[in-house]
C-alpha cells in the first residue's frame, strides 16, 4: 500500500482524558478514532490489526472442530426473560425502546441454546463447538481507558454442546489449550486465573489475564504459578484460634468505639480477637456476616455461597429493626430477630473474641463462638492482602491489576434447562444439554498487546498482529528518479513474494517520515537515501531492538525473507 493513498491521520498532541498507553498510542497513530463514551471507529490501518487477530482466532477455534456463525444482535426480550438475565444484566443491558419486547445482545448463551433446542434432538447430535466473532453491545457505566472497555466492541464467543458433564470437560479442554496457542500466537504475556462466573452461572470458571496497570480486575499471583482472581483468591492465613479458658462472656461500655480501628486504640485490643459484624439482604432475607478485624468482605465470594447476585448491604433504617443497634455495635449475641449467621473461615470455632452487643455503645467481650451464639455455617469470605502466603507453596502473594482477555466457563444445563433444550441419550431419556461458553475480547487482545509493546517513540509490533510487515521508506523520491524507480522495484519484488508493504511514497521531510514509522512500529523499516541506494546499499532498521544493517540492494529480499522466516 502507498502511504500518499492510505488513510492514516497521526496525531502529535493528545486530549488530556487518554491516560493509558494503548489509547494513546491507537489515537496517535490514526488507528481508531472516539465519536462517544465507550464508541469507537477503527480506521483502515486499526482494522488491518483487528482482522489479523480474528483470522487467529478463526484457525484456532477452526482447529478445535468450531463451526462458525453469526448470530443476530437484536435479540426479543422474551428468550433473555427466561433465564432470568434481563435482571441480573441490569442497566448493562440496552433496551430498544421504540419497539418494545427487543434488546441488544451482551452476549449468546440464550440465542445458541434456542437453536440447540430446535435442532439437537439425540446424543449422537454431540458434541457441537458453535462460535461467531460479532459486535456486542453493553451499556457500561464508566466507560475509559479507550478500547479496553467500550459500549460496542467484538468478541469471539463460542459455545459447546454435549451431552455429559464427562464430555463438557473435554470440549473445555480443547479451548482452553486453543486460548493458550491464540495468546502464544499473538505475542502477550498472560497467567490463568481461577475465576468467578458471576452472571454467567456455571460450576467453573478460568480467566486469561494480563498484567496491566490499566486493568479493573484484580488479581493475587505467586512466582510458584498459583494465580486467581481475587473474586475467587485463598490465602495461607490460617484461623485466629482460641485465646481464653472458658472466661464468662462480659459487656463493656464502648460509646465512642464505632470501627474495628476504634476498638484497637481506645481498648489496646489485638486485631485477631475483633470480629466485625456487617448485616446482608440477601434473595430479601437478612443474614449476619462475621470477618476478623479489618478484613475485607468479598462479595463475589458471598455470592457464590448464596448461589445469588441479588444481595446488598442492609440500610441504615433496617439494622436497628433487624439487630437491635446501629452499625458499630452489631454482634452475633442477642439479636433482636433470629437470622443466619455466617462467618469467614478464619473465625472458626474462635474463643474470646470481641463484638457488638446489639445495644448501642456496647461490645461483649470473652465470646466463644461454640458457646455463646450459633454460627450456621462457615465459608472463605475475605479478600486477600498482597504478603500473605500462598497457600500452594507458603511464598508471599501478589496482588496485581489486570486485563481480562478471555474467560471460559462450564456452563452445564443452566441455561438449556431454562429454554427446553433436551436430547435423547442411549437409553432414550431426556436430558438437558450440557453447555460451555468461550470468549475472547477482540478489542483486548489488539489493546493488552500495545500495553506491552510500546516506547516513547510508538508501537512496537511484533510479526504475527503488525498491520504490515515491512515499512518502505523512501526520501526525496520527487527529486532522484533512481531513487524513486529504486523504491517501486523493491516494492514490487517484495509485494509479489506474499510481503505486506507499506510504501512511504509522501512528499515530506525525512524527520517526517522516520517518526511517523517509528509511531507505527512496524517489525522493520527499509531506508532508501540517496547515499547509500548510489553506493548499492539500503539500510535496514530493526523496529523493536533500534538495530540497523547496511545491505546490498541485491541481497535485499534474501534479508527479509530471512527475518521472518521464523
Amino acid at each position: 500500500m502507498r502511504q500518499s493513498e492510505y488513510f492514516i491521520p497521526t496525531l502529535k498532541e493528545l486530549a488530556s482524558e487518554t491516560q493509558i498507553p494503548s489509547h494513546q498510542m491507537l489515537l496517535r497513530a490514526g488507528m481508531v478514532r472516539q465519536i462517544g463514551a465507550g464508541i469507537f471507529s477503527f480506521l483502515p490501518l486499526g482494522y488491518k490489526v483487528v482482522k489479523k487477530i480474528m483470522e487467529i482466532l478463526r484457525e484456532e477455534i477452526d482447529g478445535i472442530g468450531g463451526q462458525e456463525f453469526l448470530l443476530p444482535a437484536l435479540n426479543p426480550i422474551e428468550i433473555w426473560e427466561q433465564t432470568n438475565r434481563v435482571e441480573a444484566m441490569g442497566d448493562v443491558m440496552f433496551h430498544i425502546k421504540n419497539r418494545d419486547g427487543l434488546v441488544l445482545a451482551p452476549t449468546h448463551e440464550e440465542i445458541i441454546t434456542v437453536h440447540a433446542r430446535q435442532h439437537v434432538k439425540s446424543y449422537r447430535d454431540m458434541p457441537q463447538i458453535w462460535y461467531q466473532i460479532q459486535t456486542k453491545f453493553r451499556n457500561e457505566p464508566r466507560p475509559k481507558s479507550g478500547i479496553l472497555r467500550g459500549r460496542q466492541f467484538i468478541m469471539k464467543d463460542s459455545y459447546s454442546l454435549d451431552s455429559s458433564f464427562e464430555a463438557l470437560d473435554i470440549s473445555y479442554d480443547k479451548h482452553f489449550e486453543a486460548y493458550k496457542r491464540i495468546f502464544d500466537r499473538c505475542g502477550l504475556e498472560y497467567f490463568i486465573v481461577g475465576a468467578s462466573s458471576g452472571a454467567m452461572g456455571g460450576r467453573q470458571s478460568q480467566e486469561f489475564m494480563v498484567e496491566s496497570d490499566a486493568g479493573e480486575d484484580v488479581c493475587a499471583v505467586c512466582d510458584c504459578g498459583y494465580a486467581a482472581n481475587t473474586e475467587v483468591a485463598t490465602s495461607d492465613v490460617g484461623t485466629v484460634g482460641r485465646a481464653f479458658e472458658g472466661e464468662a462472656m462480659e459487656e463493656f461500655a464502648t460509646p465512642n468505639a464505632k470501627t474495628i480501628n476504634d476498638l484497637k486504640e481506645q481498648f489496646e485490643l489485638p486485631e485477631d480477637r475483633l470480629a466485625k459484624s456487617v448485616v446482608y439482604m440477601i434473595d430479601s432475607k437478612p443474614v449476619l456476616i462475621l470477618m476478623r478485624g479489618n478484613d475485607e468482605l468479598n462479595e463475589a465470594k458471598l455470592e457464590s455461597v448464596f448461589g445469588t447476585n441479588n444481595l446488598r448491604p442492609a440500610d441504615t433504617d433496617e439494622l436497628p429493626e433487624i439487630t437491635g443497634a446501629n452499625a458499630g455495635s452489631i454482634g452475633p449475641v442477642n439479636l433482636k430477630t433470629k437470622i443466619q449467621i455466617v462467618a469467614d473461615n478464619r473465625l472458626l470455632d474462635a474463643g474470646g473474641m470481641v463484638s457488638g452487643a446489639n445495644k448501642d455503645g456496647f461490645h461483649f467481650k470473652n465470646i466463644d463462638f461454640k458457646r455463646d451464639c450459633k454460627i450456621d455455617a462457615y465459608h472463605d469470605l475475605r479478600s486477600v492482602v498482597p504478603g500473605e502466603k500462598c497457600s500452594k507453596c507458603g511464598e508471599p502473594l501478589r496482588v496485581v491489576k489486570a486485563i481480562e482477555l478471555g474467560h471460559i466457563f462450564k456452563l452445564g444445563t443452566k441455561y438449556s434447562e431454562a429454554l427446553g433444550a433436551t436430547f435423547l441419550n442411549s437409553e432414550g431419556k431426556e436430558n438437558p444439554i450440557v453447555m460451555g461458553s468461550y470468549g475472547i475480547g477482540v478489542e483486548r487482545v489488539l489493546a493488552c498487546f500495545i500495553e506491552h509493546n510500546y516506547d516513547d517513540n510508538g508501537i512496537v509490533w511484533n510479526k504475527a498482529l503488525s498491520p504490515y510487515h515491512v515499512h518502505l521508506i523512501g526520501l526525496n523520491i520527487q527529486k532522484f528518479e533512481n531513487l524513486k524507480e529504486g523504491c517501486e522495484k523493491i516494492y514490487n519484488e517484495l509485494s509479489a513474494l506474499g510481503f505486506e508493504v507499506l510504501y512511504d511514497d509522501r512528499n515530506e521531510s525525512p524527520g517526517v517520515k522516520f517518526n511517523d514509522a517509528d509511531l507505527l512500529g512496524l517489525p522493520l523499516q527499509l531506508v532508501v537515501g540517496k547515499k547509500s541506494f548510489e553506493n548499492g546499499n539500503v539500510e535496514l532498521k530493526n523496529r523493536a531492538t533500534g538495530e540497523r544493517d547496511i545491505v546490498p540492494v541485491e541481497e535485499l529480499v534474501a534479508k527479509v525473507q530471512e527475518y521472518f522466516a521464523d
